[in-house]
């Protein structure tokens, strides 16, 4: 009987909002993900996305030894061309199901993050790997190319270390990794909810709204020519005072400066 799923665990840090815990569990195969599970993880994603409370999500694979290992290679060998383009759609969805979540993703990564693994955490906001996680994109050795959101990686490596990862499909670290740009942060494989835990203190201290207006403004960063890009902070600058999170944010850091100086 196979197991293998999708779980979700809700964290309550703040009142009125949560993080919300997400899991591939497929550790019998490195966490691969089929077809079944992804579309799971996509509607799981989509789900969170539709609440107003969520703050932040925390994306995991099961286990530590494997973030997630890749696309299920026993369901990609029998695909044919329309199979193939169906198959790597799926593959597409969990990532954009990341790109699209209105608050940050953050990448927690022990073990392997191969071929589609390495595009999901690529998707993430933060990404934060165990010492001992191994990276790559292999899918040349197994007769495909690379794709969808390995089309993100020479933004956060440049083009030269894309093409030796696309081109030569050679795996390495996490110390390399984090050189190249990859990984935020390294840690030891027990520190590493230490910095997971960090990240979300930090971004629970911030303004939900304001956060889920950067992450909007970064994606659409992305695909705008700079002065279109710079015309679309302004906008945003102005939508932050819709509501009264800026008066009231702005109000509680003049009250703690005023009660630091006259202490000292």
């Amino acid at each position: 009987m196979n197991d293998a799923g999708i779980r979700v665990r809700s964290e309550t840090r703040v009142e009125g909002g949560f993080v919300a815990h997400v899991t591939i569990d497929n550790t019998a195969r490195l966490n691969s993900l089929n077809r079944r599970l992804m579309d799971e993880f996509a509607q799981a994603m989509a789900a969170l996305s539709q609440d107003p409370e969520l703050r932040a999500v925390v994306l995991s694979g099961a286990g530590e030894k494997a973030f997630v290992g890749g696309a299920d290679i026993d369901e990609m060998a029998g695909l044919d061309a329309a199979g193939a383009r169906a198959f790597i759609t799926r593959v597409h969805r969990c990532c954009a199901a990341v790109r699209d979540c209105p608050v940050p993703v953050i990448a927690r990564i022990a073990g392997h993050a191969l071929g589609a693994g390495l595009e999901l955490a690529a998707a993430c906001d933060l990404r934060a790997a165990a010492d001992g996680a191994r990276f790559g994109m292999p899918e040349v050795r197994l007769g495909i190319p690379s794709v969808v959101e390995a089309a993100v990686l020479p933004s956060l490596v440049g083009w030269g270390r894309t093409r030796q990862m696309l081109l030569l499909g050679e795996t390495f670290g996490a110390d390399e990794a984090a050189r190249w740009g990859l990984l935020e942060e390294v840690a030891p494989a027990q520190d590493l909810d230490v910095v997971i835990a960090r990240w979300l203190d930090a971004l629970l201290a911030c303004g939900p709204q304001s956060i889920r207006l950067q992450k909007r403004l970064i994606r659409r960063w992305e695909d705008l020519p700079l002065r279109d890009a710079i015309a679309a902070g302004i906008d945003t600058f102005a939508q932050a005072y819709e509501s009264d999170e800026p008066a009231r944010m702005m109000a509680r850091f003049r009250a703690a400066h005023r009660a630091r100086k006259a202490g000292s």
